[in-house]
């Protein structure tokens, strides 16, 4: 331990050598305090959070994790060919040791500079919050400055209700072909999650919400039901459109229910707070929505339609795990320019890492080419294109590569801030399975390897 943390001084001592330090701490006060003033919200709560977190830690993490790719493809490739780094490999450390102690020393190098950002921004949230309006500044503390969890309703069994109807037609209709059997069976769920889903006009819908074990905390404690419903009108026709509606949330027959009723437009989240203990003995919310509309009829989606939130953690503490989250994905950056570094030289590690780097945020094109199925994309009708060679030979690689990626980026700190959402434990301890020890893992073993293998006696001789 003693060698690593001996390499890692060295590393912190090139950083303040070549002014890198003072240089990122500068630029990264500057990115949070520079940016909310040139950028003006709307004067609302989350307007004002989506702002100063979004674009803060965005540009906070978009920074720090460019210079972590530098650095690293720098630090230990330029002392390999300023020859450096022979004169290290002489002495009774072991290359893993130098590779791990860089590694080591990046780390907290980003962290000193993470607490620093996250440091500013946490104060200027709360020293700008108080310039707020009082009526947003209670929305504010209520629904963003805190760490919230949600339950969802629990989905009715579909593929059950499917297999059945299924069962039913090939009976009453004869022999069908396996092809027919796909479709009828893809038709008959399509249906099946559409009425699962929807509100008929003058017609109510119920959906339970199990709370688990966590009744027991959540007695006498105040928590909100956040919905999403929409329309079948195109979006246009529906701009400007109210859907009335009635809201019963409790027990069912009890005078432990709370009621509410209201016009709402629809393609928009709504929020609105529960009286505590709503729930039975059981631990179970019943939600029962009322469509008073006379001819339009609501589609509550199974995603995101409708959600039960409750507290979990305060903002500070929310706030450290989402750049805890932002610290493991600076690791594994830092472990991706170590490994290019290891093998190659400054130029083409940096290139390389910059590139990997450049795969990773086209995921979204590379989840689209995925889900098409092919890289020609659609045609002029809107079909699928049919598959070529280079389809079948590209495809596997691509959903291996989305499945990597998607390793590092299922986790959102950022939007989780911003919108108020709880940023867990169990999510925090997740991500760093999947990001440091099996992502960073790799890399390290893959970095050690080749860097152990190489000749620098060679690199000597140039």
């Amino acid at each position: 331990m003693q060698r690593l943390l001996a390499i890692a001084w060295l590393t912190w001592k090139a950083a303040f050598r070549f002014r890198l330090f003072p240089l990122l701490a500068v630029l990264l006060l500057f990115v949070v305090v520079g940016l909310p003033l040139v950028i003006e919200d709307d004067g609302t709560a989350r307007g004002f959070i989506q702002i100063v977190l979004t674009y803060t830690l965005g540009g906070v993490t978009a920074l720090l994790g460019f210079a972590t790719l530098w650095t690293a493809s720098g630090t230990l490739a330029r002392d390999v060919e300023e020859c450096q780094m022979q004169m290290v490999a002489v002495k009774p450390v072991a290359r893993w040791q130098i590779w791990l102690g860089k590694w080591l020393g990046l780390v907290s190098l980003n962290a000193a500079l993470l607490m620093v950002a996250g440091g500013a921004v946490f104060a200027l949230i709360h020293w700008r919050a108080e310039k707020l309006p009082a009526a947003q500044r209670e929305i504010l503390e209520r629904e963003l400055l805190v760490g919230r969890n949600s339950f969802k309703p629990a989905k009715p069994d579909i593929e059950t209700q499917v297999e059945k109807e299924v069962q039913a037609r090939l009976i009453q209709g004869g022999t069908f072909t396996s092809e027919e059997t796909t479709a009828l069976r893809a038709a008959i769920r399509e249906q099946a999650v559409a009425l699962a889903q929807v509100v008929p006009p003058r017609l109510g819908r119920r959906w339970t919400v199990d709370l688990g074990g966590a009744k027991s905390f959540l007695r006498d404690q105040p928590m909100q039901m956040r919905v999403k419903f929409s329309t079948p009108e195109p979006a246009d026709a529906a701009l400007g459109k109210l859907v009335k509606m009635r809201w019963q949330m409790g027990v069912p027959g009890s005078a432990q229910v709370q009621r509410g009723e209201g016009a709402l437009p629809p393609e928009s989240f709504h929020e609105f707070p529960l009286a505590p203990n709503l729930f039975d003995e059981h631990g179970v919310l019943t939600l029962i929505c009322y469509n008073l509309d006379e001819q339009t009829p609501m589609f509550v989606s199974f995603e995101n339609g409708l959600e039960v939130l409750y507290r979990e953690s305060g903002f500070g503490l929310n706030f450290t795990r989402g750049l805890a989250v932002i610290w493991l994905w600076l690791a594994l950056l830092a472990a991706l320019g170590l490994a290019a570094a290891s093998f190659l030289s400054f130029p083409v590690a940096a290139f390389v890492a910059l590139s990997v780097l450049g795969v990773a945020l086209s995921s979204g094109l590379l989840a689209s080419v995925v889900e098409s199925g092919t890289v020609f994309g659609v045609d002029e009708h809107g079909g699928r294109k049919p598959t070529t060679l280079l389809d079948q030979l590209t495809m596997p690689a691509f959903k291996a590569l989305l499945g990597v990626v998607n390793l590092a980026q299922s986790f959102s700190p950022i939007e989780a801030l911003s919108t108020g959402r709880s940023i867990t434990w169990a999510v925090l301890g997740l991500a760093c399975l999947q990001i440091l020890v099996v992502l960073g893992g790799v890399l390290a073993l893959f970095g050690i390897v080749m860097f152990t293998r190489r000749e620098l006696a060679a690199q000597s001789a140039h």
